[in-house]
């Protein structure tokens, strides 16, 4: 064989294997995000303007989060929340619209003390999705009550809904903040 027939082997084989990485590449980064966000991928995906951009945005939302100083509970910290749950739930029997609102800004201050970023609804939809993919929906379904229930269009039972949505992720955030279990 002629050396111009082995550069073009070469080469066809180098390019082969490439190709072949890229897509062992992309495969793996779409498995770890699909994991990693849960049912936020397929949000992401359907949303976005093509899948790769959906994975680029997911991308970059786990580096914003992965910067976060993201720290635990202590011990002291999460009963008190767990309480401040328990005082919540309790006023939802007097006052549902109260309890809803409160509720929220219970779990908006344990947010911030876990070290998520809570200036607005959004930005906290973006840094929970990396680690709480899985209830981010229930938080969503919450606020859209909340907002909805300010404007007095709530019933009691939607507020009820709301309360169930909270307390998913107050629950996830709760636990996953580490400290002694309620």
């Amino acid at each position: 064989m002629s050396t111009g027939i082995l550069i073009v082997i070469a080469v066809a084989v180098v390019l082969v294997l490439i190709i072949v990485a890229t897509g062992l590449r992309l495969t793996m980064r779409r498995r770890h995000l699909r994991e990693r966000f849960g049912p936020e991928y397929e949000r992401a995906v359907e949303s976005g303007d093509s899948r790769l951009a959906a994975e680029r945005e997911l991308s970059e939302r786990e580096a914003e989060h992965d910067a976060l100083e993201i720290k635990p509970l202590s011990g002291t910290a999460h009963d008190r929340y767990a309480q401040d749950w328990m005082r919540v739930q309790e006023e939802f029997v007097d006052r549902p619209d109260r309890a809803v609102d409160d509720a929220d800004r219970l779990v908006t201050r344990l947010m911030s003390e876990r070290g998520y970023p809570t200036d607005d609804f959004d930005q906290q939809l973006r840094h929970l999705s990396v680690e709480h993919g899985q209830t981010l929906q229930h938080y969503r379904a919450a606020h859209e009550i909340t907002t909805r229930s300010d404007r007095e269009e709530a019933s009691t039972e939607e507020l009820r809904s709301a309360m169930v949505h909270y307390r998913a992720l107050f629950d996830e955030l709760l636990e996953a903040g580490g400290g002694r279990r309620a």
